[in-house]
């Protein structure tokens, strides 16, 4: 009887653009909204903008998987 070779999970070429895991395990994402038009944004949004972002719960389990990780 031959052997059956299981395929190998790809990952998911959009989502490895945009999320990084830590080596932690947890999930980071930059914001949105940053990357032009800044001159009717307030400092303080900016500078909020500018800071990664982080992914909790059930949205961090999902990229997890579409990571492979």
């Amino acid at each position: 009887m031959r052997e059956v070779k299981t395929m190998s999970k790809k990952t998911h070429s959009g989502a490895k653009k945009r999320f990084k895991v830590t080596g932690g395990g947890k999930v980071v994402y930059h914001k949105a909204g940053a990357a032009h038009l800044k001159s009717r944004k307030n400092a303080k949004r900016t500078r909020r903008l500018k800071k990664a972002g982080l992914l909790h719960g059930a949205d961090a389990k999902n990229i997890k998987n579409l990571l492979n990780k």
